[in-house]
């Protein structure tokens, strides 16, 4: 099927993508239930049909993928941000150097005078990120600046559409095996199989879990309420859709950074991620002479007017809470994706498990 746009998005798509970034039910016949609270919200909709719908809006890549987000850091491992400055005359050579790493899970080219690149790493073992910047920085002959999170105050990538539903307010994630979260930081082996064989979505079919549970060899049921678990523990962030951003137009990506007074950030995050449109929100550390700022909140927009707009709502709520001077914050916007490969959980899953 060729690439959709969301133009060609009719008013069920636009309820169903709302509705399900995050909420959708763990239980037998999922679609059935889905369905079902679509049209208690007046969107006529049946279980087949709903099915279809996801699997057509998956294949035109308007999804990443329809499943489980998991959340990497609750499986095990760390990862970190880093940037650093990639010369004009050998950005590409340091570019292939830097993603010839498979510990490098996302690599963008930021508009910035000075750092232009900014990686994620991702390892197992938080050892051995040094020793991979050290490689980093042998090979390409620069500095890289580590900016590991110190505390985090949203991550909730939702991207709305105009259409029903536009709150994105449904949640059946109370359907389902009745389920008791634990303290455990550790995996069991079930559980790490479990969750590296949900990473990268759940098969589109009637019962995914029973589907799931089959490739394992397991018991459906402990599929349902192992996923529903980890979903109220915080080892999943969501179940449901996961959309392609830039299939649902929010073609601005924005990373706002700020130089926040030490003793006030502990109010700034929640103030900031409150805002609806901010999708990820950080204090990060400070580089001394090279990079002053120590919170981030970045923002998505579907055009450059609404991009700025944003942005000026982060600066006023900023400015509730201090004087916000010109030289105090910054926007890098992303001009390049030089490597999406998403975090890979095999050897961070494995190093964590019992």
């Amino acid at each position: 099927m060729n690439r959709a746009r969301v133009e060609d998005l009719d008013r069920v798509d636009r309820a169903l993508l709302n509705a399900f970034q995050g909420g959708f039910p763990v239980c037998e016949r999922p679609f059935e239930h889905a369905a079902r609270a679509l049209s208690e919200r007046g969107v006529e909709v049946g279980g087949e049909e709903l099915l279809e719908r996801v699997r057509r809006l998956d294949e035109a890549d308007v999804l990443t993928r329809f499943g489980a987000l998991v959340n990497a850091q609750e499986i095990g491992g760390t990862a970190t941000l880093v940037a650093m400055h990639a010369p004009e005359e050998r950005f590409e050579a340091v570019a292939e150097a830097v993603n010839g790493h498979r510990e490098v899970a996302h690599n963008y080219e930021r508009e910035h005078p000075h750092l232009n690149m900014w990686f994620v790493l991702s390892v197992a073992d938080e050892s051995r990120v040094e020793e991979v910047l050290a490689e980093i920085e042998s090979e390409t002959g620069e500095e890289t600046y580590n900016l590991p999170k110190q505390r985090e105050f949203r991550v909730e990538a939702k991207f709305m559409l105009e259409g029903p539903i536009s709150e994105g307010d449904v949640d059946c994630s109370d359907l389902g095996p009745a389920v008791e979260p634990t303290d455990s930081t550790t995996l069991s082996p079930d559980e790490r199989d479990l969750v590296l064989a949900i990473q990268g979505g759940f098969p589109i079919v009637a019962n995914p879990y029973e589907e799931i549970a089959e490739g394992l060899g397991a018991d459906p049921e402990w599929a349902r309420a192992t996923i529903k678990r980890f979903d109220r523990e915080g080892k999943i962030r969501r179940v449901g859709a996961i959309p392609n951003h830039y299939a649902l137009g929010y073609t601005e990506n924005g990373m706002t950074v700020w130089n926040v007074p030490d003793d006030l950030v502990g109010e700034v995050g929640p103030a900031v991620a409150s805002l609806p449109f901010v999708t990820h929100c950080y204090e990060r550390p400070r580089h001394e002479g090279v990079w002053p700022y120590n919170f981030f909140a970045m923002t998505h927009g579907r055009s450059e007017a609404e991009s700025e707009e944003r942005i000026e709502r982060v600066r006023k709520r900023m400015a509730e809470f201090w004087d916000v001077g010109e030289a105090d914050w910054d926007t890098l916007f992303s001009s390049r994706i030089l490597k999406k490969t998403g975090i890979r959980l095999e050897e961070r899953a494995e190093a964590n498990t019992e």
